[in-house]
Protein backbone atom coordinates (compact mmCIF):
# COMPACT_ATOMS: atom_id res chain seq x y z
CA UNK A 1 0.00 0.00 0.00
CA UNK A 2 1.11 3.55 -0.97
CA UNK A 3 0.38 6.26 2.20
CA UNK A 4 0.75 9.72 1.92
CA UNK A 5 0.04 12.78 3.89
CA UNK A 6 -1.83 15.61 1.74
CA UNK A 7 -3.37 18.77 2.52
CA UNK A 8 -7.23 18.22 2.81
CA UNK A 9 -9.34 21.32 4.15
CA UNK A 10 -6.01 23.22 5.15
CA UNK A 11 -4.47 20.70 6.93
CA UNK A 12 -2.99 17.47 6.82
CA UNK A 13 -4.71 14.47 6.27
CA UNK A 14 -3.92 10.71 5.43
CA UNK A 15 -4.18 8.87 2.17
CA UNK A 16 -3.98 6.17 0.22
CA UNK A 17 -2.27 6.32 -3.01
CA UNK A 18 -3.99 3.83 -5.89
CA UNK A 19 -3.50 4.02 -9.61
CA UNK A 20 -3.17 7.74 -10.12
CA UNK A 21 -5.55 8.34 -7.38
CA UNK A 22 -5.82 9.44 -3.74
CA UNK A 23 -8.58 8.17 -1.62
CA UNK A 24 -8.87 9.80 1.76
CA UNK A 25 -8.16 7.04 4.20
CA UNK A 26 -10.90 8.37 7.28
CA UNK A 27 -8.53 8.37 9.96
CA UNK A 28 -7.78 11.65 12.27
CA UNK A 29 -4.27 11.48 13.25
CA UNK A 30 -0.76 11.96 11.58
CA UNK A 31 1.61 9.24 9.73
CA UNK A 32 3.29 8.40 12.79
CA UNK A 33 -0.39 7.24 14.52
CA UNK A 34 -1.37 5.27 11.24
CA UNK A 35 2.78 3.37 11.60
CA UNK A 36 1.68 2.83 15.42
CA UNK A 37 -1.98 1.39 14.59
CA UNK A 38 -0.81 -0.31 11.34
CA UNK A 39 -2.10 -3.56 12.20
CA UNK A 40 -5.52 -2.80 13.43
CA UNK A 41 -5.55 0.03 10.58
CA UNK A 42 -4.86 -2.09 7.74
CA UNK A 43 -8.15 -3.80 6.85
CA UNK A 44 -10.10 -0.54 7.68
CA UNK A 45 -7.47 1.17 5.06
CA UNK A 46 -7.40 -2.16 2.41
CA UNK A 47 -11.93 -0.86 2.22
CA UNK A 48 -11.14 2.76 1.76
CA UNK A 49 -8.79 1.95 -1.59
CA UNK A 50 -12.29 1.05 -3.39
CA UNK A 51 -13.11 4.77 -2.85
CA UNK A 52 -13.56 7.06 -6.01
CA UNK A 53 -10.71 9.11 -4.63
CA UNK A 54 -9.56 12.56 -6.76
CA UNK A 55 -6.82 12.34 -9.43
CA UNK A 56 -2.99 13.08 -7.93
CA UNK A 57 -2.44 15.74 -9.79
CA UNK A 58 -4.98 17.82 -7.99
CA UNK A 59 -3.37 17.02 -4.81
CA UNK A 60 -0.75 19.29 -2.31
CA UNK A 61 1.09 16.03 -0.94
CA UNK A 62 3.41 17.12 2.28
CA UNK A 63 6.29 14.86 3.69
CA UNK A 64 4.64 12.00 4.28
CA UNK A 65 6.32 11.66 8.04
CA UNK A 66 5.73 15.64 8.89
CA UNK A 67 7.75 15.43 12.14
CA UNK A 68 9.78 12.18 12.42
CA UNK A 69 10.90 11.48 16.25
CA UNK A 70 14.51 10.99 14.73
CA UNK A 71 16.06 11.50 11.36
CA UNK A 72 19.60 9.02 11.17
CA UNK A 73 21.65 9.15 7.61
CA UNK A 74 24.51 7.08 7.01
CA UNK A 75 27.73 8.83 5.28
CA UNK A 76 29.98 7.18 2.52
CA UNK A 77 28.30 3.77 2.15
CA UNK A 78 28.68 3.65 -1.55
CA UNK A 79 31.97 2.84 -3.15
CA UNK A 80 31.85 4.88 -6.35
CA UNK A 81 30.98 8.02 -3.67
CA UNK A 82 33.94 7.07 -0.83
CA UNK A 83 35.84 7.16 -3.69
CA UNK A 84 34.86 10.41 -5.21
CA UNK A 85 35.51 11.43 -1.96
CA UNK A 86 39.05 10.50 -1.55
CA UNK A 87 37.58 8.62 1.60
CA UNK A 88 38.77 4.94 2.53
CA UNK A 89 35.90 2.27 3.08
CA UNK A 90 35.41 3.12 6.99
CA UNK A 91 35.39 -0.13 9.06
CA UNK A 92 32.47 0.89 10.77
CA UNK A 93 29.41 2.91 9.96
CA UNK A 94 29.74 6.60 10.45
CA UNK A 95 26.55 8.04 11.04
CA UNK A 96 25.04 11.99 11.56
CA UNK A 97 21.37 13.41 12.26
CA UNK A 98 19.42 15.74 10.51
CA UNK A 99 17.19 18.25 11.88
CA UNK A 100 13.18 17.45 12.38
CA UNK A 101 12.83 21.14 10.60
CA UNK A 102 14.69 20.38 7.68
CA UNK A 103 11.96 17.82 6.58
CA UNK A 104 11.18 19.18 3.49
CA UNK A 105 7.84 18.50 1.33
CA UNK A 106 8.27 15.91 -2.20
CA UNK A 107 7.41 18.53 -4.51
CA UNK A 108 8.36 21.87 -2.11
CA UNK A 109 11.09 23.99 -2.82
CA UNK A 110 14.47 23.74 -1.40
CA UNK A 111 16.17 26.76 0.33
CA UNK A 112 19.56 27.68 -0.38
CA UNK A 113 20.20 29.50 2.56
CA UNK A 114 21.74 32.85 3.12
CA UNK A 115 25.58 32.93 3.40
CA UNK A 116 25.66 28.96 3.06
CA UNK A 117 25.68 29.06 -0.82
CA UNK A 118 27.21 25.54 -1.47
CA UNK A 119 24.36 23.24 -1.39
CA UNK A 120 24.86 19.55 -3.26
CA UNK A 121 21.97 16.91 -3.92
CA UNK A 122 22.33 13.28 -2.51
CA UNK A 123 19.46 11.08 -3.59
CA UNK A 124 18.66 7.95 -0.88
CA UNK A 125 16.66 5.04 -0.16
CA UNK A 126 14.59 6.24 3.10
CA UNK A 127 13.60 3.17 4.94
CA UNK A 128 10.85 4.23 7.84
CA UNK A 129 10.47 2.30 11.22
CA UNK A 130 7.12 0.43 11.92
CA UNK A 131 7.69 -0.13 15.68
CA UNK A 132 9.08 0.49 19.00
CA UNK A 133 12.59 -1.80 19.11
CA UNK A 134 16.47 -2.00 20.44
CA UNK A 135 19.03 -4.67 19.91
CA UNK A 136 17.62 -5.82 16.25
CA UNK A 137 19.38 -8.71 14.86
CA UNK A 138 20.43 -8.03 11.20
CA UNK A 139 18.74 -11.21 10.51
CA UNK A 140 15.30 -9.65 12.11
CA UNK A 141 16.04 -6.12 10.88
CA UNK A 142 12.97 -6.29 8.13
CA UNK A 143 10.43 -7.01 10.55
CA UNK A 144 11.01 -3.38 12.21
CA UNK A 145 10.67 -1.30 8.99
CA UNK A 146 7.40 -0.03 8.25
CA UNK A 147 8.20 1.23 4.43
CA UNK A 148 10.20 3.06 2.32
CA UNK A 149 10.44 6.24 0.18
CA UNK A 150 12.01 8.51 -1.70
CA UNK A 151 15.02 10.97 0.05
CA UNK A 152 17.55 13.74 -0.98
CA UNK A 153 20.19 14.35 1.65
CA UNK A 154 20.65 17.86 0.84
CA UNK A 155 23.90 19.11 2.09
CA UNK A 156 25.35 22.64 2.19
CA UNK A 157 29.30 21.77 1.87
CA UNK A 158 31.28 25.06 3.72
CA UNK A 159 29.32 24.11 6.76
CA UNK A 160 29.67 20.17 6.59
CA UNK A 161 33.13 20.68 6.53
CA UNK A 162 33.24 23.64 8.88
CA UNK A 163 33.91 20.76 11.68
CA UNK A 164 34.20 17.58 12.28
CA UNK A 165 30.57 16.25 12.54
CA UNK A 166 28.16 16.67 9.75
CA UNK A 167 25.08 17.37 11.33
CA UNK A 168 24.97 21.40 11.13
CA UNK A 169 25.78 21.02 7.48
CA UNK A 170 22.93 18.61 6.84
CA UNK A 171 20.34 20.39 8.45
CA UNK A 172 19.14 23.68 7.31
CA UNK A 173 15.68 24.15 6.77
CA UNK A 174 14.44 22.29 3.88
CA UNK A 175 17.20 19.82 3.15
CA UNK A 176 15.35 16.67 3.83
CA UNK A 177 12.68 16.44 0.99
CA UNK A 178 11.02 12.81 1.32
CA UNK A 179 8.17 11.64 -0.20
CA UNK A 180 6.30 11.28 -2.60
CA UNK A 181 4.75 8.48 -0.26
CA UNK A 182 5.17 5.56 1.97
CA UNK A 183 5.52 2.29 -0.46
CA UNK A 184 4.91 -0.45 2.66
CA UNK A 185 7.87 -3.21 3.13
CA UNK A 186 5.29 -5.40 1.83
CA UNK A 187 5.31 -4.05 -1.85
CA UNK A 188 9.03 -3.99 -2.03
CA UNK A 189 10.67 -7.81 -2.50
CA UNK A 190 14.48 -6.53 -1.72
CA UNK A 191 15.44 -2.59 -1.03
CA UNK A 192 18.72 -3.83 -1.83
CA UNK A 193 18.22 -4.25 -5.37
CA UNK A 194 16.07 -0.89 -6.49
CA UNK A 195 17.51 1.52 -9.04
CA UNK A 196 18.63 4.86 -8.08
CA UNK A 197 18.84 8.01 -9.86
CA UNK A 198 19.31 12.09 -9.55
CA UNK A 199 19.14 14.66 -12.59
CA UNK A 200 19.39 18.35 -12.15
CA UNK A 201 17.76 20.32 -15.22
CA UNK A 202 17.22 17.17 -16.64
CA UNK A 203 20.93 15.62 -16.55
CA UNK A 204 21.74 12.63 -14.91
CA UNK A 205 24.03 12.71 -11.98
CA UNK A 206 23.49 10.49 -10.11
CA UNK A 207 22.73 6.54 -11.30
CA UNK A 208 22.85 3.39 -8.91
CA UNK A 209 21.61 1.00 -7.56
CA UNK A 210 21.08 0.28 -3.90
CA UNK A 211 22.48 -3.67 -4.23
CA UNK A 212 25.69 -1.42 -3.55
CA UNK A 213 25.05 -0.21 -0.06
CA UNK A 214 28.88 -1.06 1.59
CA UNK A 215 26.78 -1.50 4.93
CA UNK A 216 23.02 -2.86 3.50
CA UNK A 217 19.75 -1.49 5.63
CA UNK A 218 19.71 -4.76 8.35
CA UNK A 219 23.12 -4.11 9.33
CA UNK A 220 22.24 -0.13 9.72
CA UNK A 221 19.51 -1.11 11.67
CA UNK A 222 21.16 -3.21 13.88
CA UNK A 223 23.59 -1.05 14.96
CA UNK A 224 21.63 2.18 15.31
CA UNK A 225 19.37 0.03 17.71
CA UNK A 226 22.19 -1.38 19.70
CA UNK A 227 22.65 2.33 20.25
CA UNK A 228 19.18 3.42 21.03
CA UNK A 229 15.48 2.80 20.91
CA UNK A 230 13.90 2.80 17.80
CA UNK A 231 9.87 4.50 17.04
CA UNK A 232 7.46 4.72 14.58
CA UNK A 233 7.82 6.98 12.00
CA UNK A 234 11.69 7.33 12.74
CA UNK A 235 13.76 8.00 9.45
CA UNK A 236 16.72 6.42 7.95
CA UNK A 237 18.83 7.68 5.35
CA UNK A 238 20.40 4.42 4.26
CA UNK A 239 23.53 6.28 1.68
CA UNK A 240 24.19 7.91 -1.54
CA UNK A 241 25.95 6.92 -4.62
CA UNK A 242 28.72 8.72 -6.80
CA UNK A 243 27.84 11.72 -8.69
CA UNK A 244 27.49 14.32 -6.13
CA UNK A 245 28.03 18.13 -7.49
CA UNK A 246 31.31 18.68 -4.79
CA UNK A 247 33.17 15.78 -6.65
CA UNK A 248 32.87 17.34 -10.27
CA UNK A 249 35.62 19.25 -11.61
CA UNK A 250 34.76 21.63 -11.57
CA UNK A 251 32.75 21.66 -8.90
CA UNK A 252 28.79 22.22 -9.31
CA UNK A 253 26.21 23.23 -6.97
CA UNK A 254 23.08 23.98 -7.04
CA UNK A 255 21.53 27.52 -8.29
CA UNK A 256 18.26 29.40 -7.62
CA UNK A 257 15.81 28.12 -9.99
CA UNK A 258 17.81 24.63 -10.79
CA UNK A 259 15.18 21.36 -10.49
CA UNK A 260 16.27 18.73 -8.79
CA UNK A 261 14.86 15.27 -9.02
CA UNK A 262 15.38 11.63 -7.19
CA UNK A 263 14.07 8.89 -8.35
CA UNK A 264 13.84 5.30 -6.92
CA UNK A 265 12.27 2.06 -8.68
CA UNK A 266 8.99 1.33 -7.77
CA UNK A 267 8.93 4.25 -4.83
CA UNK A 268 8.24 7.02 -7.36
CA UNK A 269 10.22 10.02 -7.51
CA UNK A 270 10.48 13.37 -6.12
CA UNK A 271 11.50 16.55 -6.89
CA UNK A 272 12.27 20.40 -5.86
CA UNK A 273 13.08 23.27 -7.06
CA UNK A 274 16.16 25.30 -5.51
CA UNK A 275 15.09 29.02 -4.37
CA UNK A 276 17.60 31.61 -2.73
CA UNK A 277 16.36 32.33 1.04
CA UNK A 278 14.49 35.78 1.43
Amino acid sequence: MKLATYLGDGKPRIGIVTEGRLVDAGFDGSMIDVIAAWEDLKPRFKQRVTGAGIPLSDVQLCAPVERPGKVWAIGLNYADHIAESNMETPVRQVWFTKAQTSINGPYDPILIARNAPFVDYEAELVAVVGRRCKHVAAADAADAIFGYCVGNDVTERMWQHAGPQWSLGKSFDTHAPIGPWITTADQISDPHALAITCSVNGEVRQSSNTEHLVFDLWQQIEHLSAAMTLEPGDLIFTGTPGGIGAAMEPRRFLAADDVVRCEIEELGYIEGTMKAEA
